[in-house]
């Protein structure tokens, strides 16, 4: 089985990395393999709302020039995936932000390309905004039809400087248990896999309250 990690910090070793390590250090524990992909230093606009992805039905952005539809196809071969960002303005950084919104209007428009995933999400914060940056993600989780496992609080972890979220004691413990209850329900669908039968997938219903 397989993880990966999507890393929104334009710090390729702050502390958002320092949270999913700790994440992926648990799961590597139980064989599951770990990839952490670096987001948040990369160049990626926004959805523009064109819908081309739920005309063409090809798996893809047609926005170029950038990464995207190769996190796409990394998150629809996985089976596991975490996203993770620093808190800016009690908010998830904009780049991360930019392609959570491409990727899950791509797997939505093509039959949910992460539907029954287990998907996680984690956040490092200097003082305050960690759970409203927290929510935004699991937004992208829930709407995509994720299964989502818990800990023992809210999984936000504190720092400042680079390495500092190290000194976190509950913020660590929280990203370890974290870690175990994730590589715990992905052992635990991969082996019903064969044994039960997964709910057959509803045609979103799209509804305007503008009459």
């Amino acid at each position: 089985m397989k993880v990966v990690a999507f890393n929104g910090s334009p710090k390729k070793d702050g502390n958002t990395y320092h949270g999913i390590k700790m994440v992926a250090e648990e799961l590597e524990k139980e064989g599951i393999e770990v990839e952490i992909v670096h987001v948040g230093n990369k160049n990626v606009r926004g959805c523009v709302g064109c819908a081309m992805c739920k005309s063409n039905k090809d798996e893809r952005c047609v926005i170029r020039g950038d990464e995207v539809n190769e996190w796409i196809q990394k998150m629809k071969n996985a089976d596991g995936i975490i996203l993770a960002s620093p808190v800016y303005y009690s908010a998830v950084a904009g780049t991360m932000k930019a392609f959570l919104d491409r990727a899950t209007y791509v797997s939505g428009a093509n039959g949910g390309l992460f539907r029954h995933k287990v998907g996680a999400s984690v956040i490092a914060v200097r003082r305050s905004g960690g759970i409203p940056a927290f929510n935004e993600l699991n937004h992208y989780i829930n709407y995509s039809e994720m299964i989502i496992p818990t800990s023992n609080y809210w999984n936000v972890i504190y720092g400042t400087a680079p390495g500092e979220a190290l000194k976190d004691e509950e913020g660590t413990q929280i990203m370890r248990v974290l870690g175990k209850n994730m590589a715990w329900i992905m052992k635990v669908i991969d082996f019903s896999k064969d044994k039960i039968e997964k709910p057959e997938a509803e045609e979103k219903v799209y509804m305007n309250f503008i009459r």
